[in-house]
């Protein structure tokens, strides 16, 4: 069932979203019950449209979703969001099958480690590696990160392209980009955003950078070269204090000749695209289809 857009603002603030992120108490205080109380990460049923299958790589669990009847082609490794201290959740793994039977594609779905445990350097080069044993098995590889997942996304995109990789695809929905929470636009934005809020994502930010340097583009990619990537097509809503940052992507990464789209819905919140309503439904569909070109274009 469909909700309206207006109405998802209400329940978020309702709901207390906000909570692990208005205050550095509240950051550490959801880390502290993350690690007392891990969230699952199973998958929900997802319909006898895809085979789901797991295995286990040096401690991490990977999902690979596989379209059933059908011969897929390609591969997408999907990187999950919720502020590097969240667990996947049902809308996340109900996006990454869409994409499996829609773009008609194997998706995985790695496991990471989530603060305190895992940081953003160690994370990245493994998911680097998951990729590229992708592209061997597959012939090809897109990536698709959401939120935090963007993030891992995109600096994944420059590791890969300084090994000589350049993917057809990087596609981002609401990405953090530059994990200083520096940019003056977010105060005017912060108004409006009834989900993230600053002092608790510095908290979270700090944590995922572990020993590296905060500015580290495998931390903050905004901070990388985009010379040589391939497309990248970023997802965003006015009501989300991660968009202050896209415009900067968008200049950098044309200044650099990277074929880059940005789709920005005025009005819509953090990820819009995962949410139920019919500006979330058409998102989807837009991501797939983004997503069965780039497959088909091999």
């Amino acid at each position: 069932m469909l909700v309206p857009s207006w109405l998802v603002p209400v329940v978020l603030r309702l709901t207390r979203r906000n909570q692990p992120y208005v205050t550095a108490e509240g950051a550490r205080r959801r880390v502290d019950e993350r690690v007392a109380n891990p969230a699952s990460f199973d998958p929900p049923p997802l319909g006898d449209a895809v085979d789901v299958a797991v295995r286990h790589d040096d401690g991490w669990p990977i999902f690979t979703l596989s379209p059933t009847g059908t011969t897929p082609t390609g591969n997408v490794v999907y990187l999950h969001g919720g502020a590097w201290v969240n667990e996947i959740v049902r809308q996340q793994w109900q996006l990454a099958a869409q994409i499996a039977i829609e773009a008609n594609t194997t998706v995985a779905v790695p496991i990471y480690p989530l603060v305190p445990f895992g940081t953003a350097t160690p994370v990245a080069l493994r998911v680097a590696a998951l990729v590229e044993a992708g592209i061997a098995a597959h012939g090809m590889v897109c990536l698709v990160g959401d939120s935090a997942g963007g993030q891992i996304a995109l600096s994944v995109a420059q590791v890969l392209r300084d090994a000589g990789i350049r993917l057809p695809q990087t596609l981002l929905i609401a990405p953090a980009l530059d994990l200083t929470w520096s940019n003056p636009r977010i105060p005017s934005i912060q108004s409006s955003d009834p989900w993230l809020a600053v002092p608790g994502g510095r908290v979270l930010a700090d944590l995922w950078s572990g020993d590296a340097d905060i500015r580290d583009p495998l931390v903050s990619p905004l901070f990388g070269e985009f010379d040589g990537l391939g497309a990248i097509t970023v997802f965003t809503g006015t009501r989300d204090v991660l968009n202050a940052d896209v415009p900067l992507l968008e200049a950098t990464a044309r200044a650099a000749g990277v074929d880059i789209t940005v789709i920005e819905r005025e009005g819509q919140v953090h990820v819009y695209p995962l949410l139920p309503t019919a500006i979330g439904r058409d998102a989807r569909a837009a991501i797939t289809g983004i997503l069965a070109r780039a497959v088909r274009a091999g």
